[in-house]
């Protein structure tokens, strides 16, 4: 597993923070958030978010030639990639490349590649526009320059189903694996939004949370106070690997995936069914898939973005596919700790739900001060909690109404 998030840019250093329930929420220093107008008002409505800090590229063997070329959601991608290959003591030369594959998602892509060659080409004209930028910007690049990294020869694709991709790629990794057509694959999602257009534009939305001042407290999933997600950036990578084949080699294994669902809300571009029920069918759907009773689940590691409706509408599905059961769930939101990393969030979110499995603690949501009447579940207030639990699903839900849940069992020799 390989995980560079707002919380630390190792897996030891990101566990560590969802342990101690730290925030990875800051003031934006990747550009300047507090330009004002001509009458003192802050042009950014919200000027806070949870950033990747401290990245050197030179660590995880991306050069300085390529540092200069590659969008910076590239690079995490690669680093994320690079991190989980040496956790997996993968020997890339004793294994057949055409059954090992990637599979690599992200949300929005090259955007700051995209914004940087537009006002090139505004400025000087399209004979200096980069070759790069094309490359640079498409979302499939990460899943290629990963492949080409470890010569991985198998499937290779990428998904881009907003704040689900990170879900959706590791879940479609489980099923190339589960039919046959691989042994191995890199999986997980990567993201880099943290530049002016992408926060102007979540800020026009009103989807942001505005606690400028407070940056540590202003991410509060399922908290009567909550006013919006705050955004952040990374990528969270996996090695998938067929059972047999990791146990034969004698891999260190932190826990199987056993399910997958995805769904449709068809309801609306950006707002959740208001019944939960796109949701409540990914969860079902994961289930199904697993063999599952919904009683044999003990933890949910929730979406919970710290919206108004999200979590409101997550809080009525769990309940849905739980029923009396829901009552007995852990369920938390790391995203009050890390921000919602948009195409990247289902990736380190899955490492999250792992390691709380493998180390029995789960992990807190943070900032949970005045519960909210309407999100009345338990949901792991503030402080982590020792339990040691079988199977945990993790949710992720996008804009378009997209929906994907996986479903994770503890693994036992």
């Amino acid at each position: 597993m390989g995980a560079l998030t707002p919380l630390g840019n190792t897996l030891d250093e990101f566990w560590t923070g969802l342990r101690e329930g730290r925030s990875g929420i800051g003031h934006i220093t990747k550009f300047d958030a507090d330009v004002k107008d001509d009458r003192g008002e802050y042009r950014f409505v919200t000027r806070i978010a949870g950033e990747v800090r401290n990245f050197d590229p030179l660590k995880y063997g991306i050069d300085k030639k390529e540092v200069r070329r590659l969008d910076l959601y590239l690079q995490y991608a690669i680093a994320g990639a690079a991190m989980a290959m040496e956790d997996s003591s993968l020997d890339v030369a004793r294994i057949d490349g055409t059954r090992f594959g990637v599979l690599i998602g992200s949300g929005i892509g090259g955007i700051a590649t995209l914004l940087e060659g537009q006002k090139v080409l505004e400025t000087k004209g399209p004979d200096r526009v980069s070759p790069f930028v094309i490359p640079m910007l498409i979302i499939n690049m990460a899943a290629g320059l990963v492949s080409m990294r470890f010569g991985a020869k198998g499937p290779n694709s990428s998904v881009v189903t907003a704040c689900a991709s990170g879900n959706h790629a590791i879940g479609d990794a489980f099923k190339i694996i589960e039919r046959g057509d691989a042994d191995l694959m890199i999986a997980g999602g990567a993201e880099a939004i943290i530049v002016p257009l992408t926060i102007a534009g979540f800020c026009s939305m009103k989807a942001m949370s505005t606690r400028n001042d407070d940056p540590e407290k202003a991410s509060r999933p399922f908290e009567a106070g909550r006013d919006g997600f705050v955004c952040g950036e990374g990528a969270g990578i996996v090695v998938l690997e067929e059972l047999g084949h990791a146990v034969r080699r004698e891999a260190r294994i932190y826990g199987e995936v056993i399910g997958y669902g995805m769904t449709s809300d068809a309801h609306h571009m950006t707002a959740p069914d208001p019944e939960g029920d796109g949701a409540m069918r990914a969860m079902a759907a994961a289930l199904r898939d697993a063999e599952l009773a919904p009683s044999d689940v003990g933890y949910v590691n929730a979406h919970g973005t710290s919206t108004p409706y999200n979590d409101k509408f997550e809080t009525i599905a769990i309940k849905r596919v739980f029923g009396d059961h829901a009552r007995r769930l852990a369920v938390s939101s790391t995203k009050s700790m890390t921000g919602h990393l948009l195409g990247a969030a289902g990736g380190i979110e899955a490492i999250t739900t792992l390691l709380a499995l493998q180390h029995g603690i789960l992990p807190p949501t943070i900032n949970y001060e005045t519960p909210d009447p309407e999100c009345d579940l338990d949901y792991i207030p503030n402080q982590a909690r020792k339990q040691d639990v079988d199977v945990a699903i993790s949710n992720a839900f996008g804009f378009g109404g997209t929906n994907a849940t996986l479903a994770f069992r503890k693994y036992r020799v």
